[in-house]
């Protein structure tokens, strides 16, 4: 399947690289490169911005915040790159990384080179050609959470990200700070996200024992072997991940999860092709992640809501960005919607308690 390997496209309008202050910048970091050097845009991302940045016969993908970011504690470029050090070392499903710039004065904020690890990553739509039969949909479900109960299994401590994060009382400043994001980044009226914050304020669950913790767990943050699109071969976008509940981890990988039964506007909106036939269901993905990890989930419902609220905020503030005039990428402009309908579908969940 190496024609589905994810490819990249010209740099957007309005975020172009200074292309010779790179690659003076990197000739003392990198030894023994030269060559041509050239740039592209990985396009289909709405966090930071990554980039296909070769030089020679030499690939690497470069991160960096994105044009106009109001939250700057959420694309702290620094904390991403002490992940992908401490992680790549028990976890090879990390990118290497190679170079970290703070010198702003390179491309205008911080940066990392990261290597690039070339597989297939599955966005809303099946590629065109490409098998994705019940049978690969099933057995892709199940690579999908047993790799999320891995992350929750790994050995932080040993990986020196011990003093990362603060576990205790993490629940609470993670609604409560999402919910402040909202109020920085809100452009409309949505009564129903208010009632939402509101719930989730007065009905928190207590934590099970703090794990590595992702934060953005979704099937186009993983890449996927071109041989075998049942096996991950990388996880990518780590700008969120802590010490933390790890039932705030599987509500959100549940709440970008759209299965087949979900509303059409629901699964026009989806992140991944995660309602195709064979797929699991949120059930289904809860109830192996239990068997998996020993954990209960009786409250799973609330991190679900909870999940669908920060998304939802999430896209709040890449709208703001847009609607602020810090972005042209037209993508932006009816993500309006897509808050709405996340919250919506989070209040319903409220009345149901079923995910």
């Amino acid at each position: 399947m190496s024609e589905f390997i994810d490819q990249s496209s010209p740099v957007r309008k309005g975020e172009e690289l200074d292309l010779e202050k790179i690659r003076n910048y990197l000739k003392d970091k990198i030894p023994g490169i030269s060559g041509e050097i050239s740039i592209s845009q990985f396009p289909s991302g709405y966090s930071n911005l990554t980039y296909l940045l070769k030089i020679g016969d030499q690939e690497f993908v470069l991160r960096r915040p994105p044009f106009g970011s109001k939250v700057k504690s959420a694309h702290d470029m620094s904390r991403e790159w002490r992940i992908f050090q401490a992680l790549h070392t028990i976890y090879p499903k990390v990118p290497k990384p190679v170079v970290f710039c703070e010198d702003e004065s390179i491309i205008g904020a911080k940066f990392y080179l990261m290597s690039r690890i070339k597989g297939v990553i599955l966005r809303r739509t099946i590629p065109q050609g490409m098998n994705f039969s019940p049978e690969i949909a099933s057995a892709l479900s199940e690579s999908f959470i047993r790799n999320l109960a891995e992350i929750h299994s790994l050995d932080y401590v040993k990986a020196g990200l011990g003093n990362f994060g603060k576990p205790e009382g993490f629940l609470f400043r993670q609604v409560n700070g999402w919910a402040d994001r909202y109020v920085g980044s809100q452009t409309d009226d949505i009564p129903e996200i208010n009632r939402v914050i509101d719930w989730l304020k007065k009905n928190m669950p207590q934590s099970p024992a703090p794990t590595m913790v992702h934060g953005d767990y979704k099937y186009d943050n993983l890449i996927l072997d071109p041989d075998d699109i049942t096996k991950i071969i990388g996880v990518l976008d780590w700008e969120m991940a802590t010490i933390g509940d790890p039932l705030v981890d599987l509500g959100i990988a549940l709440g970008y999860w759209v299965q087949n039964d979900d509303p059409e506007e629901l699964k026009g909106a989806a992140f991944g092709p995660t309602y195709q036939p064979g797929s699991y269901t949120r059930k289904q993905l809860a109830e192996k992640y239990a068997e998996l990890t020993g954990l209960d989930i009786k409250n799973l419902h609330y991190y679900v809501i909870f999940a669908l609220f920060k998304i939802a905020v999430v896209v709040q503030q890449i709208y703001y960005r847009y609607v602020k005039g810090h972005t042209a990428d037209e993508r932006f402009k009816p993500l309006i919607l897509m808050v709405a309908l996340l919250s919506r579908t989070a209040e319903k969940m409220i009345e149901t308690e079923k995910i």
